[in-house]
């Protein structure tokens, strides 16, 4: 039965607010950082992003928006909309630690949002449901949906910030699980007919000894509140210390550890990896592959910012802005009528 509430989270920046780039260039002073411009730039697709929600996910309990204070809200959002919760940066985060710019240290409290449901989405602001959905999409009997598949960890050049990120996060779950383990125990997850020729990568893996790495879906997250407590309860001196980062560095973990806490610990449901799919938008941007991607039967998508040359952005921007106008023409309730 899938009766239980379900949640969808997204954090959101508006990196043109004046006040928080101050607050930003303040602590602004090291190199070691990952601060690039992509980290918060915004493209401006915030309110298809909650047209998308309320045509293709009726179902969904509450949409928590989380912000660093209330001035970062849009102006054109609808704050009287009854599925919506507003979530401030210090209503779920040490103060101590404020404030932050760093979505990793932001996505490790996300269990602790006041009111939050036990089973909750998580999506980075680049994440979008591209078609109808439903509720066994993410959860089935109250566990997550995710496809377990084994990947090796690539690094391509020394601006990978991420792949150190993946390193680290696969490091930390190996101090803990044995991957061949994990995967006896839960043989039918592993390999399961849904990820089709994906479950090659698991099984070219499987000679090494450790966890390699698990498939980077990069789309929109099943997690429960369970799964951050369990992982918080096992590295509390770790997770602190990343939590007090005011700038995402490469040796940080993500909020990936908690995916693969539930993958190794079967505490999932197998799900084909084909219902999302991860779109590049870099200074090779195509307009029609980017067109082929919102056209797609594809539920979720992520369009990743990776674009360095601003008249590519700007273009990129534009076409998308119109893609998505065409795609949701219609506001919806988290929309002010004036």
């Amino acid at each position: 039965m899938n009766n239980e509430k379900i949640d969808f989270v997204i954090t959101w920046v508006n990196n043109t607010d004046s006040e928080w780039l101050a607050e930003k260039n303040k602590y602004d002073n090291s190199g070691s950082y990952d601060k690039r411009d992509n980290r918060y730039r915004d493209w401006g697709l915030l309110k298809y992003w909650f047209r998308a929600v309320e045509k293709n996910a009726p179902w969904v309990n509450k949409v928590f928006l989380v912000v660093s204070d209330s001035k970062q809200v849009p102006s054109w959002l609808n704050i009287k909309n009854k599925k919506l919760v507003l979530v401030n940066h210090g209503d779920f985060m040490p103060k101590e630690i404020l404030p932050t710019f760093n979505s990793v240290s932001i996505e490790l409290f996300l269990h602790k949002i006041p009111g939050l449901a036990d089973n909750f989405v998580y999506f980075n602001d680049d994440m979008f449901l591209n078609s109808m959905t439903r509720k066994t999409d993410f959860f089935k009997n109250n566990l997550p949906c995710d496809s377990a598949i084994l990947s090796a960890i690539v690094p391509s050049d020394g601006n990978d910030h991420f792949s150190h990120t993946l390193l680290s996060d696969a490091e930390l779950m190996n101090l803990k699980y044995n991957i061949h383990s994990s995967i006896r125990g839960n043989l039918c997850k592993w390999f399961n007919l849904k990820y089709g020729t994906e479950q090659i990568r698991t099984l070219l893996l499987l000679p090494w000894n450790g966890l390699t790495g698990i498939k980077m879906h990069h789309i929109p997250n099943s997690y429960t509140k369970q799964t951050f407590k369990r992982v918080w309860s096992d590295n509390t001196k770790l997770l602190e210390k990343v939590a007090t980062e005011k700038f995402r560095n490469n040796y940080n973990v993500n909020h990936w550890i908690f995916r693969y806490e539930q993958l190794l610990s079967g505490k999932f449901t197998p799900r084909n990896p084909k219902i999302g799919y991860f779109y590049i938008l870099d200074d090779n941007y195509r307009k029609k592959d980017l067109q082929k991607t919102l056209n797609s039967n594809h539920k979720l998508i992520c369009l990743n910012d990776l674009v360095r040359k601003k008249d590519v952005f700007e273009e990129a921007k534009r076409d998308l802005l119109a893609m998505f106008e065409k795609k949701y023409p219609e506001k919806s309730s988290f929309e002010r009528n004036k």
